[in-house]
């Protein structure tokens, strides 16, 4: 079943989560139509790399083409409308940049699997719950209104603005008009009732020049408590669920109403500061003895530029966090001369600023780290701001030529002598520019999340995991010396970035039994899970007891195997994975003879093995598990096609196979039918020309049963025999002669 089809058929409530992110940048219809298409394509790589992204985005069209041809025949006028403004839309938004709509799909795909594998959870996890409060959505929808009003406000006062200059230009031509004429004049009754109009008008307009400046202050006042509570809060917000989007968690987005809301404040700010410059002007032309415009208005403006600094420097933040195109769901892990992209934003969005801002990369700028290795940034380190290169317009700078380079240093400053190991150093990358405009100068800066450098791949899995523990246990930015004194993890936390990193990393992720298992390897049996605080030691750096890794390790190899050997199984649901072996016989014991569940080794790293359940002649249950399997003996023969092929030897018996209903009773074939890579062989026959009479020949994974289970086991289950040769050998060898060659292991693992 395709990812889509399992989309459509969750709850409402799941189902109103999936429209929020399907919008005019990638449409929903595009989506139902080529669901096939679309999750057959790597548009994880493609985000990463522009050659192919034009070549997915082209495809992509044909693709849409092609439906265009199909619906024509059919007369469906409104999908052929929809579909004609579709094509036009992917030419002309994503021409220019296809990495941003692999970018889309990617990020639509990760979180469809998220909602999937939060469907299948009986409750929503701690974490994705607080991200999705409803006072969240609340204070969103009050900061729009807020906005909205604030805007509507200073254009109110322009007008009042204008009445004033209208007002004072009329005062300012009868009293000029008055001053014109003689002496003599002046002393006519006319003259005088004209001169207590003018002063009438004077107090009309010193009134008038007070109520201007009182709601100048308001607006500033109301733009300063939006500034300091609500739109703060929201940004941290945001830059929080940016964090847990990095480790697996749900799409974080909300950018672009930020956005929105300070390029209107910043427009408000700038109005309110021309409408002060407007009263400036009007001060040169007419003052008077308590005219409140020189008292009030510097510190109107002083009070204006301070906030349109603060605005500002709040507005440069990092859209997407440092990342190896090479490794798009390992974030913040960068390899030494290996390239990395990373994006910001201006979230003031103003035409005058479009290419005028230049931003600097730099790494370890002004800041201690517990690291003694220095670091460099190669590459193009000093790019433009523009609003061309974003599909949605929005005022960004990607870098994505940037290569991290460590500097020598003096002799016995290695970085593996420092107090902590590599992958639990955190580095961080800075970003600089200025803004100039309107007579102002404004110097920003921003940091990236705190990333981890590595120079061997091997480093990886305990980087990432760095990674996922700094993010899950802080909001700090910029806490480089965090792992001096980890803090514990919530264990109910842990579980569900667990999750993540199958939902997100391999397409499916962990119910609440799964869950359980994990729970208790890294816990022991609990009544409860729910208020234990696991340590990082514990998580990333103790072996587990018995064994030569750790619990990361562990869990990393079967990412790793699922994720390059059994996917599509994973995926449909048809491995159990994580159940311990006295839960495995629980669930076996009273089920029917050859049923069978899949699950991962837990003494061996990156093992997949089968149990499968027997019934003696004497009615006792028996349960057999194989050697787990491997990549290396994975990627010999594909594990669909072992399950299918899979023989055991019993005494003197012919090979079957054990393995009949997947648990709890799916038929074998029914759950892995599609899988299978071809169909079995059957018995062939030398071809009668002789020239190319070969016996074909075929990997059979065969086991031996003993009936002494102290029998010694063989080193491999798997040998390359086919059907007709093995009927051969059962007519030329002896039974011992079969035994000997054919013993299988049989672990207890």
């Amino acid at each position: 079943m395709s990812q889509w089809s399992q989309v459509q058929q969750l709850e409402i409530k799941f189902l109103e989560q999936v429209d929020q992110f399907y919008d005019d940048n990638f449409p929903m219809e595009i989506r139902h139509l080529l669901a096939q298409w679309i999750e057959s394509q790597d548009w994880e790589a493609a985000a990463n790399n522009e050659a192919m992204a034009m070549i997915l985005l082209q495809n992509l069209i044909i693709q849409v083409d092609e439906q265009l041809d199909r619906v024509s025949q059919e007369k469906n006028l409104l999908l052929i409308h929809n579909l004609k403004r579709v094509r036009k839309l992917l030419q002309g938004k994503y021409h220019g940049n296809p990495m941003h709509i692999a970018v889309i799909i990617s990020n639509c795909l990760r979180e469809e699997r998220r909602i999937l594998a939060a469907a299948s959870m009986p409750v929503q996890g701690p974490l994705e719950k607080s991200l999705q409060n409803s006072v969240v959505s609340e204070r969103q929808r009050n900061v729009e209104h807020k906005v909205s009003a604030i805007k509507n406000s200073a254009q109110m006062t322009d007008q009042d603005v204008k009445y004033l200059e209208d007002l004072q230009e009329e005062f300012d031509f009868r009293y000029k008009t008055i001053q014109s004429l003689e002496q003599n004049d002046k002393n006519s009754a006319l003259i005088k009732q004209e001169m207590l109009a003018l002063q009438a008008m004077l107090n009309t307009l010193d009134y008038k020049r007070k109520e201007v400046l009182s709601k100048i202050g308001r607006v500033i006042h109301e733009i300063d408590v939006l500034m300091s509570n609500i739109l703060t809060e929201e940004l941290l917000d945001w830059k929080r669920r940016q964090q847990i989007a990095c480790i697996g968690g749900p799409l974080h987005g909300g950018l672009d109403q930020l956005q929105n809301c300070f390029t209107l404040l910043a427009e408000s700010l700038f109005q309110v500061r021309r409408q002060l410059e407007k009263l400036d002007e009007l001060l040169t032309r007419l003052t008077y003895d308590g005219d409140p415009i020189p008292v009030q208005r510097p510190q109107l403006l002083e009070k204006v530029n301070f906030l349109l600094y603060n605005l500002f420097r709040n507005s440069f933040v990092v859209e997407r966090q440092p990342c190896m195109p090479t490794h798009p769901q390992r974030p913040m892990v960068l390899k030494t001369l290996i390239q990395f992209t990373v994006k910001l934003r201006l979230l003031i969005k103003l035409p005058e600023l479009n290419y005028q801002i230049r931003v600097k990369a730099t790494i370890d700028k002004n800041v201690s780290t517990v690291s003694n290795r220095r670091f460099v940034l190669c590459g193009t380190h000093v790019k433009a701001m523009n609003m061309d290169e974003s599909a949605n317009g929005s005022l960004s700078v990607e870098f994505r030529h940037l290569q991290p380079k460590e500097m020598k240093t003096s002799a016995g400053s290695k970085g593996n002598e420092g107090p902590h190991m590599v992958t639990e150093e955190l580095h961080s990358i800075s970003f600089e520019t200025q803004v100039c405009l309107y007579g102002l100068t404004i110097n920003l800066e921003t940091s990236s999340l705190p990333v981890v450098m590595i120079s061997n791949v091997s480093q990886l899995p305990n980087a990432w995991a760095s990674i996922i523990w700094y993010n899950l246990s802080t909001n700090d930015p910029q806490n480089l010396s965090f792992f001096n004194n980890p803090p514990a993890a919530t264990l109910s936390q842990l579980l569900e970035v667990l999750s993540w990193q199958f939902s997100s990393y391999v397409g499916r992720g962990l119910n609440s039994e799964q869950l359980n298992m994990l729970a208790e390897k890294l816990m022991g049996q609990q009544v409860s899970y729910n208020d234990y605080q696991l340590s990082w030691a514990k998580f990333c750096k103790e072996h587990l007891p018995g064994k030569s890794f750790t619990f990361w390790i562990w869990l990393e190899a079967i990412l790793d195997l699922i994720k390059k050997h059994i996917l599509p199984l994973w995926i449909d649901g048809y491995i159990m994975g994580f159940v311990s072996k006295e839960k495995e016989r629980i669930l076996l014991k009273d089920k029917t003879p050859g049923t069978f569940l899949l699950r991962f080794s837990e003494s061996n790293l990156g093992g997949i093995t089968f149990t499968w359940v027997d019934q003696l002649e004497n009615g006792d249950v028996t349960f057999h598990s194989v050697e787990p399997y491997n990549k290396g003996r994975l990627s010999a023969l594909p594990f669909a096609d072992i399950l299918r092929d899979y023989k055991v030897i019993m005494a003197d018996n012919v090979p079957e196979n054990p393995l009949k209903y997947l648990y709890p009773d799916i038929p074998k074939d029914k759950a892995f039918g599609k899988h299978y890579s071809c169909q079995p062989n059957e018995v062939s026959k030398p071809s009668d020309g002789g020239g190319k009479g070969y016996v074909p020949s075929v990997f059979i994974p065969v086991s031996k049963i003993f009936n002494d289970s102290t029998e010694p086991h063989s080193p491999s289950d798997l040998l390359p025999m086919s059907p007709s040769v093995y009927a051969v050998l059962r007519e030329h060898l002896s039974p011992t002669a079969i035994e000997t060659a054919l013993s299988s292991p049989y672990s207890t693992d």
